[in-house]
């Protein structure tokens, strides 16, 4: 029963990751962080095409062996919600822009803050 919990958590955070991917306010890597950790619970071939994935794979062993997040994924991540925030600020206005800010604020300056 917890393998069938665990492999339905890992699909959800796949799902999560995947409009991550798409939507500039909100992250990939965390969710498939996630993912890989249920699926390394109950499938180990979901776990491995993950970490096999050409664009994603590296940043999550990356994270996964080091603790570690690349420049370029520092800045591209930032970068993104900066525009997320601004696209937020051109659409809805307040306060969800104030939302938007907070995000950009707290989740930039934790990316900043990680390991190279």
């Amino acid at each position: 029963m917890r393998r069938h919990f665990y492999r339905a958590c890992g699909f959800l955070f796949v799902g999560l990751g995947a409009v991550g991917a798409f939507l500039p306010i909100m992250p990939t890597v965390p969710f498939l962080l996630l993912a890989v950790y249920f699926f390394a619970r109950s499938s180990p071939e979901l776990e491995q095409k993950i970490l096999d994935h050409p664009s994603w794979g590296p940043q999550v062993r990356d994270w996964r062996e080091r603790r570690a997040i690349s420049r370029r994924a520092k800045t591209t991540a930032i970068g993104a919600m900066s525009i997320g925030a601004v696209v937020t600020w051109y659409t809805l206005g307040e306060p969800w822009y104030y939302i938007s800010i907070a995000i950009l604020v707290i989740a930039g300056t934790w990316i900043a803050t990680r390991n190279e």
